[in-house]
């Protein structure tokens, strides 16, 4: 568990942070000079709090009523940036081993984990953007680290070595149960890795917590995209080239993607695309009918107001709709609707989270 309650000025900035996260990925999101990598940098011990308090596992890093403030390097925190910054004369190899420590990882399984074996005897001048980041990874991996901090990984990527990178990221949360502190503004990066979410706003934290609690919190409209997550499993029925997943609400149907051996995979649906019907529809086109409660009822304008829709297994999707429709079906807290999703909704705005 990572827990952080610190204090700090810099000039005009002020930062007050305080937040718990469990295992797994905890994201740092939020506008650039929100305070997300000054956190990074008080946890991995680069930027020194003027107070508060910072822990990993119970392990105290930083506490300015004790005096304690433990140096970086005893730390063992695993950094990666934007930029790889691999030493150009030293091959893959050289460059993994440069500051490795003895730990359980070895050069052998971190090049499988990373997918670089084949890239040991290269320069880094030879390597994509995407292979030099993972060099990267791999050159924090065998530091021997106690959590991994990851500061904008695939900023300088373009769209295709980000998608290639996400897997790997991935991997690392699920093989070697690494807890990882990423820092990123890209929803789609947030969508698909989060486990726990912290954004943050003006040097403060706005909302801290799972996900789709996130993203469904009335509190925090504006500083979210417009949608919620729902984690599906994937069947093989496969149906005029719609694959079938399995929700605790109820069957999808969405369009076929290569899943590889994942089984369980996150996808965002956009407000704007949920639908409400009082009672199941017949003769539409819409493939994905959900039983749903109304949890939430909030009215934006003078046009329009949003739904928060509480799904079987404790999944909850915001539906975006005029009040003029909810005005007609008499909408209320509490009420028993369906939800309407259709299948080509997630070909705009897919986001898959692989979970194994």
């Amino acid at each position: 568990m990572l827990a952080v309650d610190i204090g700090l000025r810099r000039g005009g900035f002020a930062l007050e942070a305080a937040f718990t996260a469990g295992r797994g990925i905890t994201v740092l999101a939020g506008h650039s000079g929100s305070g997300k990598s000054t956190i990074a940098g008080a946890v991995a011990g680069l930027v020194r709090p003027d107070s508060g308090r910072i822990a990993v596992d119970g392990r105290t890093l930083f506490d300015s009523a004790a005096g304690t403030d433990l140096p970086a390097a005893a730390r063992r925190m695993g950094y990666v940036l934007q930029d790889s910054l691999l030493f150009p004369h030293l091959s893959v190899r050289g460059n993994l081993t440069y500051s490795r420590r003895r730990g359980p990882l070895t050069l052998d399984r971190v090049a499988a984990i990373l997918g670089i074996g084949a890239l040991l005897d290269r320069r880094p001048a030879s390597l994509s953007g995407g292979e030099r980041q993972r060099v990267a990874i791999g050159r924090a991996l065998l530091s021997g680290p106690s959590m991994l901090i990851m500061d904008e990984p695939l900023a300088s990527l373009d769209t295709p070595r980000r998608t290639e990178l996400l897997p790997f990221i991935e991997t690392l949360r699920d093989e070697l149960a690494l807890p990882i502190l990423y820092i990123t503004h890209q929803w789609s990066e947030i969508i698909r890795l989060a486990d726990t979410v912290v954004l943050m706003d003006g040097g403060r934290v706005a909302a801290a917590g799972p996900l789709q609690t996130v993203l469904t919190d009335p509190d925090n409209a504006g500083l979210v995209p417009d949608g919620s997550v729902l984690e599906a499993v994937p069947t093989p029925d496969i149906v005029d080239g719609l694959c079938r997943f399995e929700t605790p609400a109820g069957p999808l149907f969405l369009p076929r993607r290569e899943l590889g051996r994942q089984r369980m995979l996150r996808l965002f649906v956009d407000a704007h695309d949920v639908a409400v019907a009082l009672t199941p529809p017949e003769g539409v086109s819409v493939q994905n009918v959900l039983p749903c409660t109304i949890s939430g009822l909030a009215v934006l304008d003078e046009s329009h107001m949003e739904l928060r829709l509480a799904l079987a297994g404790n999944q909850v999707i915001r539906a975006r709709i005029t009040r003029h429709a909810g005005e007609i079906l008499g909408l209320r807290p509490g009420m028993a609707v369906h939800a309407l999703v259709k299948s080509v909704s997630f070909d705009r705005r897919m986001q898959w989270r692989g979970i194994d």
